[in-house]
């Protein structure tokens, strides 16, 4: 590794926290940046924007045309500051005793910030094995980003053959992961004075019993899990996020909403908790709402549905990041990532990042500098498998 290549990463990431990219604004002064400063080394660059077309992903390629290249793939969306309790400004990188302080520092743009150093490290040599560099949008509220961008790739013919994700995992090599659901469920009752309850459909109550139901259906799950379960817990897992609805407390509610996700480990746990909410909406909530207001309702939007990342026997991926980083091991974790999209488009998938996943999300997030250089490390070593 040259020192030149892990301070020019460092530099970039300061450049990266200063653009706030929170999931709910724009990434695109952010992609603009990366455009310019990856097509200065003769990157061959497109962007795919969304729909709305206030967001972009970017899909980079240094090397050869043709396919079996090698993607490095981070997202470019992080979660909100509001509400938390920051030491300094969130969205100015500064250094204190051996880490980078700002948000994004390790959930994560300190991995796209070493892939964008290594891909100036390369682009002067000659490749006889593309390098592709994928950042998305949109990650943290449903992977939306990196499933416009599987479409995209496969629309335009491009087969990248392996696929490394570098969320953060301390460096470690982490070969699967559970799958990530999530839902809104959304009661529309019957309002009404609060001194006459029966006459109307208080939507808050009946979100409660479908909570209930979740929570039995949780606990329904931990009999289910594999013998050989590798996860923690081993078990699917259910659980509610928010609840909101009402209007004050003499009025009977009419609306209520529920956000929660599921994480099954195995397909056909997800098939399960499906098919029971049916059933209880079908056979006991909707026809007990319907005999006071013929117009309640209740209704399950889904906000994303991530397959897990699925452990295989042999795994090129798994191989070469063995090889650049020496691990003789792999891991599973329990958090989703956009890694499950890219095994379902055909390539074979590993997860291997800097920073810890116990710093992602939280006021004063930060990256350990060791950590960023080991990742600028191991892509110096990826170099090997592209000449």
């Amino acid at each position: 590794m040259s020192a030149n290549t892990f301070e020019e990463a460092r530099a970039i990431l300061d450049k990266l926290i200063a653009f706030p990219t929170i999931s709910s604004d724009s990434n695109v002064a952010l992609v603009d940046y990366v455009v310019d400063y990856l097509e200065q080394i003769g990157a061959r660059v497109f962007l795919q924007p969304s729909e709305c077309g206030e967001k972009a992903n970017l899909f980079a390629t240094i090397g050869p045309e043709g396919d079996g290249g090698i993607v490095l793939s981070g997202h470019t969306d992080v979660v909100p500051v509001e509400g938390q309790d920051w030491v300094s400004d969130p969205f100015k990188m500064f250094e204190k005793d051996g880490r980078l302080y700002g948000r994004g520092t390790c959930d994560m743009k300190g991995f796209l910030a070493c892939s964008m150093a290594m891909a100036r490290e390369v682009s002067t040599q000659s490749l006889v094995r593309p390098l592709h560099l994928a950042f998305t949008y949109d990650e943290e509220v449903g992977c939306f980003g990196a499933k416009a961008l599987m479409e995209e790739l496969a629309r335009r013919n491009i087969k990248p053959s392996v696929a490394i994700i570098g969320e953060p995992t301390q460096m470690r090599v982490i070969e699967g992961h559970k799958g990530c659901y999530e839902y809104t469920t959304n009661f529309i009752g019957l309002e009404g004075h609060g001194s006459q309850p029966d006459l109307g459909v208080n939507a808050i109550q009946y979100a409660s019993k479908f909570i209930n139901h979740l929570v039995e259906l949780g606990e329904k799950l931990k009999a289910r899990a594999p013998q050989d379960g590798r996860f923690d817990p081993p078990w699917s897992t259910i659980q509610v996020g928010k609840i909101s609805g009402g209007a004050g407390r003499n009025i009977i509610a009419g609306t209520c909403s529920v956000e929660w996700e599921m994480r099954p480990v195995q397909p056909s746990d997800a098939t399960l908790v499906k098919k029971s909410l049916d059933a209880f909406f079908d056979r006991e909530l909707l026809p007990q709402m319907k005999a006071v207001s013929a117009f309640a309702s209740a209704e399950t939007v889904v906000v994303g549905e991530i397959e897990g990342l699925q452990v295989v026997a042999q795994s090129e991926a798994r191989e070469i990041v063995y090889k650049v980083t020496g691990a003789n091991g792999a891991d599973v974790v329990a958090f989703g990532t956009e890694a499950g999209l890219f095994q379902e488009a055909g390539m074979s998938a590993v997860i291997c990042g800097p920073g810890s996943i116990e710093q992602a999300h939280k006021p004063n997030e930060f990256i350990e500098i060791d950590q960023l250089r080991n990742c600028v490390e191991m892509l110096s070593q990826l170099r090997a498998r592209l000449i």
